[in-house]
C-alpha cells in the first residue's frame, strides 16, 4: 500500500487525446518528509511518521521541535503517520514524492468534510420536506413527531437522526483514478470532487477494496507542452 498527504488546491478539468474531459481536483503533493519509522518490534506495528508543509521554528515548542532536531530535518507544519506494505527500503529524511503514484491508478482519498454549522435535520439527512399546502402553518421543514408512542416508552431513542452539528468530520471517497502526476509542479489530477475545502489535508492511499465491474482507464491527456505557442493561445 502506498500513501500520501497532500493539500487540496481546487478543481478544474483536463481533456484526453481523443476529446474525453476529465474533471479533476488539483493536489499539491509537496516532499513528504520521514521524521520517524515505527516498527514491530518497538511499537507494536509497522507504519512511517511524515511531516508535511514548511514552519518557522519559533512557531513551535521544545517538545515538537525536538522530534525534528532528533531526526535531523527541517520542522514540518503538521505530522501524520502512514502505513506501508514495505517500509524496509525507507530511511528517516527521505523524501517521498508524487512519483510514488502513476497514470491510471487508484486511490482512496480521506480528509475532513467542510463544516457547515448547525443545520435541521433535513439539510442534515436529506428528510422529506412536509406538504406545502393544506392548512399547514408554516413548518414544512420541521421534523416533526419523534417520541415512540406506549405508557412506558414515550421518549426519544438514542441515535435519532435529528438537528445538530453538520460535517467537518473524517470522509473517505473510494476508488477515484489519478489522471494526472505532475512531478515538475509537486501536483497530482485525480477524477472527481475530494472531501474538505481548499487548502485542506488530504491522505491519498492505494485503493483497498476490490474494483468490480470495468476496470478504471485513464486515457492518455493532451500535452500542451509540445503545442506551438500560438496553438496554445488560441486554446487548440
Amino acid at each position: 500500500m502506498k500513501s500520501l498527504i497532500g493539500k487540496k488546491v481546487g478543481m478544474t478539468q483536463v481533456f484526453a487525446e481523443d476529446g474525453t474531459a476529465y474533471p479533476v481536483t488539483v493536489v499539491e503533493v509537496t516532499p513528504n518528509v520521514v521524521t520517524a519509522i515505527k516498527t514491530v518490534e518497538k511499537d507494536g506495528y509497522s507504519a512511517i511518521q511524515i511531516g508535511f508543509g514548511d514552519i518557522k521554528e519559533k512557531r513551535l515548542n521544545k517538545p515538537e521541535l525536538g522530534q525534528f532536531k532528533k531526526a535531523n530535518v527541517a520542522a514540518k507544519a503538521s505530522l501524520h503517520e502512514l502505513q506501508l506494505s514495505d517500509a524496509s527500503a525507507i530511511q528517516v529524511g527521505d523524501a517521498l514524492t508524487v512519483n510514488q503514484f502513476k497514470v491510471g491508478d487508484v486511490v482512496d482519498v480521506i480528509g475532513i468534510s467542510k463544516g457547515k454549522g448547525y443545520s435541521g435535520a433535513i439539510k442534515r439527512w436529506h428528510f422529506k420536506i412536509g406538504p406545502k399546502g393544506h392548512g399547514a402553518s408554516g413548518p414544512h421543514r420541521s421534523q416533526g413527531s419523534m417520541a415512540t408512542v406506549g405508557r412506558t416508552n414515550n421518549r426519544v431513542h438514542p441515535g435519532k437522526k435529528m438537528a445538530g452539528h453538520h460535517g467537518n468530520q473524517q470522509t473517505t471517497v473510494l476508488n477515484l483514478l489519478v489522471v494526472g502526476v505532475d512531478e515538475a509542479r509537486n501536483a497530482l489530477l485525480i477524477r472527481g470532487g475530494l472531501p474538505g475545502p481548499n487548502k485542506g489535508l488530504l491522505k491519498i492511499r492505494t485503493a483497498v477494496k476490490t474494483q468490480l465491474g470495468q476496470p478504471l482507464v485513464a486515457k492518455p491527456l493532451i500535452n500542451r507542452q509540445s503545442q506551438p505557442a500560438a496553438e496554445q493561445a488560441e486554446g487548440k
